[in-house]
């Protein structure tokens, strides 16, 4: 009879940038892998990519993990924090199912309690000054105005190709989330800055990378002239919340920049039939947690409303 011979797993694990990107494959929807690559990239920055998988098992280790956590995203908002705690914590739970580590590296983190939010919006002159910000670069500068002018989401306009632009009427087609194919308009300030981003370019996705592809990628998401690639949301992500961490109330997400052109244009009036338009929403219950007037707006009503303000005038 043979001899059985039990299997070391962890010694044949593969460093941590393998193991982010060997989880990262097995994740079925695109939008969670970019989320969830956002804190699974900075652990492999934090800790080295050939550091071995194995070495998060250790007590020293989920000490140190803990106090990078709490350095790099304790100042976050709630929602922040325990979406990259589940980042981790997934991967961790996909990590001990191939017999790379057997413990939890995570142990030394907690969830931070989640209270109700009004106040998501960014206020209008917060997002004029963002906006106008000197020294970002023109991809960002193009990027962030886009999404607030036209309220789509941040996949929606990272998905667009050259050719599905309407420069002229400043309006292009989108397909929404469900699948559903619908159209965004702009308005001066984006129209402005799109025939500089494009620099003549007439096919290939409208935001690329700085640098030409370094793997091979679908056509559809490269450049053909220059070879840049497609701009990914994890990469889009990043710099939005880096660009917005010292901000006031920052760092903010790509998302609050849809979330603040709903709120703004309840805010002037736009009616229930305008603002599922904007938004892109099947419905008003789905619509009706983004567009929430703000305290600013509420305090300029009241005050509009005053009797006693009126007797002044």
């Amino acid at each position: 009879m043979g001899t059985v011979h039990r299997l070391d797993l962890q010694s044949a694990a593969p460093g941590l940038a393998g193991a982010v990107d060997a989880f990262l494959a097995e994740v079925v929807n695109r939008n969670t892998a970019r989320a969830y690559g956002i804190a699974l990239r900075a652990l492999v920055a934090e800790f080295g990519e050939s550091t071995q998988v194995a070495v998060l098992d250790g007590d020293a280790t989920a000490e140190k993990i803990g106090r990078w956590f709490a350095r790099r995203w304790g100042e976050s908002s709630a929602a922040t924090v325990n979406a990259r705690l589940d980042a981790l914590r997934s991967a961790a739970s996909w990590w001990r199912a191939q017999g790379w580590i057997t413990g939890d590296p995570t142990r030394r983190i907690r969830r931070r309690p989640r209270t109700p939010d009004r106040t998501r919006s960014i206020g209008r002159a917060d997002i004029e000054a963002l906006l106008t910000r000197q020294h970002v670069p023109l991809r960002e500068r193009t990027l962030w105005r886009l999404l607030y002018e036209t309220a789509a989401r941040a996949e929606e306009v990272l998905a667009l190709d050259v050719d599905e632009l309407d420069l002229r009427n400043r309006r292009a087609k989108v397909r929404r989330k469900g699948g559903a194919a619908d159209v965004i308009v702009w308005r001066t300030a984006s129209a402005r800055l799109l025939p500089r981003l494009l620099d003549g370019r007439r096919t290939g996705p409208v935001f690329v990378t700085e640098r030409r592809a370094r793997v091979e990628l679908p056509p559809v998401d490269v450049d053909p002239a220059s070879g840049r690639a497609r701009l990914s949301y994890r990469h889009a992500a990043e710099t939005f919340e880096q660009a917005t961490e010292k901000l006031p109330g920052g760092p903010f997400t790509l998302h609050q920049l849809r979330h603040s052109a709903l709120t703004h244009a309840a805010e002037d009036g736009a009616n229930t039939a305008t603002l599922l338009a904007f938004s892109g929403h099947a419905s008003v219950s789905s619509l009706a947690r983004y567009a929430q007037v703000s305290p600013e707006a509420l305090g300029r009503w009241q005050q509009a409303r005053d009797p006693a303000a009126r007797r002044r005038w």
